[in-house]
């Protein structure tokens, strides 16, 4: 089921999701099992899955030559998912990312989730990679997100990203068509390339306008700022659905890695209770608790759904939906 019918279907109520990361290669998938199984009692409607790129270092070979090796790989989104849903009998929601994809790759990953009856995808540029001073797509690839939104939305209505090529020989059965409902990133405190909150704005409609059906938020730690994101897109004329992107801190050094990967800012009062915890035990009740009376608040502003980051970690959130649903 899509995501927007979960969220028509609910009438109101605020429902409950969360974003797992596939396992490292080499680990096994049990441990991400584990880390879900406690989260189901709270009935999400769909779990998001990330992507991660491959990342690279050159080494040097005898004789001088330079051998490509990866130090970094995640199992497929597009497996994961169908695992998950195998498991926990529960929608997916895979990540689907511009870097390091040709249009043809996408398209070819496309048709296998519409294959296994995934009917949700979440749309984004993605980050460079660590060996990139900054954001280098595939030389087939998609730059921007709104480009990939655009190629989703173009494979929902039959048309494929070479349009030379012909797929449908007369009398042949009717040609494949998508049905996807495709999701999209805002960022409440914009986004750290965006010159300024109005451009940034005008970026999002861009990318409702190419065919993006709701948006989910990057996470955040006060609420004003959601809510002063929430009124610039109602401005703009942005109507879909807005999910807001939450997650407990769990640990002191949080602090400063979050801001640094995620370009954020941590309210100074909850900066100062989580520098003043004796230990990360501390920090974490402290942060639970900031997350509970976040939550608390953007249920009662009516938001559609509060959709939680775990990073591979799920108790943290579990204690949350306990206080909640």
């Amino acid at each position: 089921m899509k995501v927007t019918e979960h969220l028509r279907r609910a009438e109101g109520k605020t429902l409950f999701s969360f974003e797992v990361l596939p396992p490292r290669k080499g680990e096994n998938i049990h441990t991400l099992f584990s880390n879900i199984e406690p989260l189901m009692e709270f009935k999400p409607p769909f779990i998001d899955v990330t992507y991660h790129r491959e990342e690279f270092v050159l080494r040097e070979r005898p004789g001088g030559l330079l051998q490509r090796k990866a130090v970094r790989k995640r199992p497929g989104t597009v497996g994961i998912c169908a695992a998950i849903k195998n498991r926990f009998d529960v929608d997916t929601v895979p990540h689907l990312i511009c870097g390091g994809f040709a249009k043809e790759e996408t398209e070819n990953a496309l048709i296998d989730l519409h294959f296994l009856g995934i009917d949700n995808v979440l749309a984004l540029r993605g980050d460079p990679i660590k060996s990139e001073g900054h954001f280098q797509p595939h030389p087939d690839g998609h730059r921007y997100a709104c480009d990939l939104i655009g190629q989703i939305s173009e494979l929902n209505h039959g048309r494929y990203h070479d349009h030379d090529e012909q797929y449908q020989p007369a009398g042949a059965e009717p040609i494949l068509s998508t049905d996807f409902c495709i999701g999209t990133a805002g960022y409440p405190e914009k986004h750290f390339e965006a010159p300024n909150f109005g451009s940034d704005i005008r970026f999002l409609k861009e990318k409702v306008d190419r065919g993006a059906d709701y948006i989910v938020t990057q996470m955040f730690f006060d609420n004003e700022e959601f809510f002063k994101f929430e009124r610039r897109c109602r401005d703009a004329g942005i109507t879909v659905p807005i999910i807001p992107g939450l997650k407990p801190l769990t640990t002191k050094s949080q602090l400063t890695a979050l801001p640094r990967a995620f370009f954020l800012n941590i309210p100074e009062t909850l900066a100062e209770a989580i520098h003043g915890a004796k230990d990360n035990a501390a920090a974490r009740e402290v942060g639970i608790e900031w997350c509970l009376n976040q939550s608390r608040e953007l249920m009662a502003h009516g938001v559609p759904c509060l959709h939680y980051y775990s990073m591979g970690k799920s108790e943290a959130i579990r204690r949350v939906a306990a206080g909640l649903f």
